[in-house]
């Protein structure tokens, strides 16, 4: 495997702190896909999930954005022309792959002229995430001219960190979805609730971040646990604490968590 150089961990540095910085679940992958493509020079970039027993796939996340929202019609067809990749994945195929790798005919195929018809792309590089039941997942890289073994060795690097990125945006759709099943609905009997003309619950104003945190708190995990289902550190995870007491006026977590329930911030 080729050594890598200082600049190559300047650029994961720069992903670890993306996503750290980043809140929004929807348009995250759109973000890692911007600083993969610029970090090796590609001219695309699409996280694509595949459907394996429905033979259809979507688009995640891409770069540039000029690529458009079609770009899932271009996943579904790939599914459909039996991409080289799909049938890596299919075989338990996990590292990084060019695919002169493991196909000797992609420059007869039908993908590799609409790819190079479309978006001026030759080669392709794939990276397999850890996949959900029932489906494949990986992030395809495209451009003109091959991938080095040193850009390979990279992508192997920074393939863990976009596993985590991977539970990370499941795991924020679901403490979103969490909260917002909250949403005017009856607070849970045994909780004090304000009499009718009494004060108004307490009002907040909770980043996004710090209400996944909240949430995972009203789950019971410890700071260490929160730190590690989000892979930040326990010091960022204090951090966000301390603003969620503050702004629910509140100095602890048992009533922090008790002043958002009865807000109906969590359940």
């Amino acid at each position: 495997m080729s050594g890598l150089h200082a600049r190559d961990y300047e650029r994961m540095l720069d992903l670890v702190m993306a996503v750290l910085e980043h809140d929004e679940p929807e348009s995250l992958w759109h973000l890692m896909a911007g600083h993969l493509q610029e970090a090796l020079g590609c001219d695309t970039v699409i996280f694509a999930g595949i459907r394996v027993a429905e033979r259809d796939g979507y688009a995640q996340g891409w770069a540039p954005h000029s690529m458009g929202p079609d770009v899932s019609e271009v996943i579904r067809r790939r599914v459909q022309q039996r991409h080289p990749l799909i049938a890596y994945m299919e075989a338990a195929g996990s590292s990084p792959v060019s695919i002169t790798q493991i196909c000797d005919t992609w420059r007869n195929s039908s993908w590799y002229s609409e790819a190079r018809r479309d978006y001026g792309t030759t080669h392709q590089l794939g990276v397999p995430l850890l996949g959900i039941p029932g489906e494949l997942r990986a992030v395809s890289l495209g451009r003109r001219g091959d991938f080095t073994e040193h850009e390979v060795a990279f992508t192997a690097r920074v393939q863990p960190l976009l596993l985590r990125v991977d539970r990370h945006v499941r795991e924020l759709h679901r403490l979103r979805a969490a909260v917002a099943g909250t949403a005017g609905s009856t607070p849970p009997s045994g909780l004090v609730t304000a009499p009718a003309g009494g004060p108004s619950p307490p009002r907040h104003d909770l980043t996004p971040r710090e209400l996944t945190v909240l949430g995972l708190l009203a789950e019971g995990l410890t700071a260490s646990g929160i730190a590690r289902r989000l892979t930040i550190s326990p010091h960022t995870v204090n951090r966000h604490l301390e603003k969620v007491y503050r702004k629910l006026g509140t100095n602890n977590r048992v009533s922090a968590v008790l002043a958002a329930k009865r807000a109906g911030i969590v359940r």
